[in-house]
């Protein structure tokens, strides 16, 4: 047992989970006139010292030490030892007393919504809660824990938001602005953008040149001017609607269908809701031309005008070229269920189903979701951030792999079944 709920896909969990938030928010934003920015020195140092001492040496070389006390974000209840379960848990509400912008853009961008997508997916309802929960964030919500939580699930498992970035208890500006504080997130298996970056040209130039500003790190694409929204393009999954290219099109219902997105018979599903309120698609032309013209505008600031749109064009093309393999992989797992060669578990909605990852029950399965979280997305992910490798041989070549990998295996099964 591991204690998470194992029923079908919840259909509107995101957006019963914004909901919640937005509640949360708005007692957040009642309760800031009750909050003291600047109290008096309290009794929390000089105790926790003793209990915490690397806290407080964090706390007090950090710039928030000279402008407020512990109780500023934790609150005045907790005064003894006994009742340490008084602290209030600070969350994105209690920073914006003080960087409202910072918060609202943060709101408005993809970060805020992680924990809620983590806790919708079908895949993380049957997961240990260490990997999935907040006992320890060792795995998913390690890094998911960056996005907002209802009232309940900050009492049980912390804010976890800001300081994500600007990590406790110093919360420095400098850290955040760094790099290096991305990359224990976006590193690894489905998005080695760190990675990619890091052996790129503007990383190599980066850690040569280090302070120069000659090359951009992650904030500077991702964030301009310091805007937490951090929005893309092309969005976590690489798809947009609609399409105006007939064969990718095609190729898109495909993927979309086994996303469980879309039915078979190409209808929106309720996982559509999913995707809108957790941004991991730009569903209209004019959302993905904004951010596409917010990261060219980066660009240009280095190269010429020309040079960017043809630089970001070819990373368009190349999905559309992955997107081809892979929607032919995706109908040739699909045959194998069509024909009753794979049958669908009792507990799946939609088969294939991408969304459950490495719960695939057949070889042909894993390598669809292998081509789908890391194949794919190393092809374009590689692409955007200009490092070759990533783009051909991590990426480009072993979706090829994969392809004919899966085809070999269906043969071998209907061999098997005659």
């Amino acid at each position: 047992m591991t204690g998470r709920w194992t029923g079908p896909f919840p259909a509107f969990a995101v957006a019963f989970a914004v909901l919640a938030l937005l509640a949360g928010s708005s007692l957040a934003e009642a309760a800031k006139a009750a909050r003291p920015k600047t109290a008096p020195k309290s009794a929390c140092i000089d105790c926790h010292r003793k209990v915490t001492p690397g806290v407080v040496r964090q706390f007090l070389a950090g710039r928030m030490a000279k402008e407020m006390d512990c109780s500023g974000c934790h609150g005045s209840e907790h005064a003894a030892a006994g009742d340490a379960d008084k602290a209030k848990l600070p969350t994105p509400g209690t920073c914006a007393d003080c960087h409202d912008d910072r918060v609202k853009q943060y709101r408005e961008g993809k970060h805020a919504l992680a924990w809620a997508v983590m806790n919708a997916l079908p895949l993380t309802t049957h997961q240990p809660l260490a990997l999935v929960g907040g006992e320890g964030f060792k795995g998913c919500s390690g890094c998911h824990k960056i996005g907002e939580k209802a009232p309940s699930e900050i009492k049980r498992y912390g804010g976890g938001a800001c300081d994500s970035c600007h990590t406790r208890h110093t919360f420095s500006v400098k850290e955040a602005r760094d790099p290096r504080a991305c990359r224990t997130c976006h590193m690894g298996f489905d998005h080695p953008q760190w990675e990619m970056w890091q052996t790129s040209k503007h990383g190599t130039i980066w850690e040569i040149e280090s302070g120069s500003g000659r090359a951009p790190a992650c904030q500077k694409c991702h964030m301009p001017g310091g805007d937490h929204g951090v929005m893309t393009a092309w969005g976590f999954l690489a798809l947009r609607l609609p399409e105006e290219d007939n064969d990718w099109r095609r190729d898109r219902i495909t993927i979309l269908q086994a996303l469980g997105v879309l039915d078979r018979q190409g209808n929106p599903t309720e996982r559509l809701d999913v995707v809108k309120t957790a941004k991991v698609a730009r569903l209209t032309r004019e959302e993905f031309d904004a951010q596409r013209k917010r990261m060219a505008a980066v660009c240009t600031e280095c190269h010429s005008a020309r040079y960017a749109a043809e630089a970001l064009a070819a990373g368009d093309r190349l999905i559309r070229e992955s997107d081809r393999i892979f929607a032919d992989a995706i109908r040739t797992v699909k045959g194998l269920y069509d024909e009753g060669i794979l049958a669908k578990p009792a507990d799946w909605k939609y088969a294939p189903d991408l969304l459950q990852f490495y719960e695939a029950k057949s070889t042909a399965e894993q390598e669809l979701y292998l081509m789908f979280m890391e194949y794919r997305m190393r092809t374009f992910q590689g692409a955007f951030h200009a490092n070759p490798d990533y783009t051909h041989w991590y990426g480009w070549a072993k979706l090829k792999e994969a392809s004919e990998r899966i085809k070999e295996d269906a043969a071998r099964l209907r061999r098997e079944r005659k």
